[in-house]
This record gives structure tokens, C-alpha cells and sequence, in this order.
């Protein structure tokens, strides 16, 4: 597995294309149409300059395997290339999000997982999160917020050394 690193600005295209695909995969089929069909490439690539500086990716320059978000207290992306499963990337990547999340002094720790995305449920879980219930989790859209019933997991971070 390559090392975790900080996205560059010129990733931003690979990334969206990385997230939209991987978006699709996990969550195309569980969530509502309309909110499918506002999740283009070009969505994820908006977004993604805002995020850059809170992401880590893996995989070579301009050839991202996975990458994570962290926002506040949340683990807000996670996302693996289909060729770059199986291998540890997911792992590794939510590995360095708790310790990023914990060296900005979270306790609690929270990310919300689609409802009906059991792989990445199962996934979190063998990583130690615990489902705390349903929550309705408020998206930004280009035609406005969408809220969307997702199931929200936390952890409990130890203390950064």
C-alpha cells in the first residue's frame, strides 16, 4: 500500500472521478433518484477545493487509490477506488482520520453511513464503530439542501498522545 499523503490542487479532477464512481457503486441503488442524479462529476469536483486540506489520499500523484475527509468532529468521506479494495487502503485511511480527529481533540467521534450501504456498515463496524441510530443528515445540493435519512455511527477516540 503506497503512504497516506495530502491531496495537490491538481488532483481535484482524479478525485472527483474517484468519488463520483465510488459514490455510485455504494449509494446509487439505496438512495433516493433525485439526489442520484444531483451527484454528477462535476458535483464532487466543486466540492472537493474546500475540502483538500482536511482530505488524505493513497495511491501516486494523479492516481488516487482512496481518500478520507474529516470535518469537525465528523469522518465526512471515505471513499476506495474499486481496484484499490481488499487491500488496507479503507483501513488505513480511518486509522489516520481517528488520529487527525483525536489531535484536534475529539472524544466522539461520528460518520454517517447510507441506509442500506451494508458493506461500508459492516466495514465500519469491524473497525470499531457502533451504530447510534438514525439521524437525518442535511446535504448541500446545487438545487438547495436535501435531507437524507442515513444511519450514524460514533467512536470512541482515545486521547492524542
Amino acid at each position: 500500500m503506497s503512504t497516506i499523503r495530502t491531496p495537490e490542487e491538481s488532483e481535484i479532477a482524479a478525485l472527483a472521478q474517484l468519488w463520483y464512481s465510488g459514490w455510485q457503486d455504494g449509494h446509487a441503488a439505496v438512495l433516493p433518484a433525485k439526489l442520484s442524479r444531483l451527484r454528477t462529476r462535476e458535483s464532487f469536483a466543486e466540492r472537493l477545493p474546500a475540502m483538500l486540506a482536511q482530505t488524505r489520499v493513497v495511491g501516486d500523484l494523479g492516481a488516487p487509490l482512496g481518500f478520507c475527509t474529516i470535518k469537525h468532529d465528523e469522518l465526512d468521506q471515505l471513499f476506495v477506488a474499486a481496484e484499490g479494495r481488499g487491500k488496507g487502503i479503507a483501513a488505513a485511511l480511518v486509522a489516520d482520520a481517528e488520529r487527525r480527529l483525536a489531535a484536534h481533540g475529539v472524544k466522539t467521534a461520528w460518520l454517517a453511513c447510507a441506509i442500506g450501504n451494508d458493506r461500508a456498515a459492516r466495514f465500519y463496524e469491524k473497525c470499531g464503530w457502533v451504530l447510534a441510530g438514525t439521524v437525518v443528515n442535511r446535504l448541500e445540493t446545487d438545487e438547495g439542501p436535501f435531507d437524507l435519512a442515513v444511519w450514524r455511527y460514533e467512536k470512541q477516540l482515545a486521547p492524542a498522545a
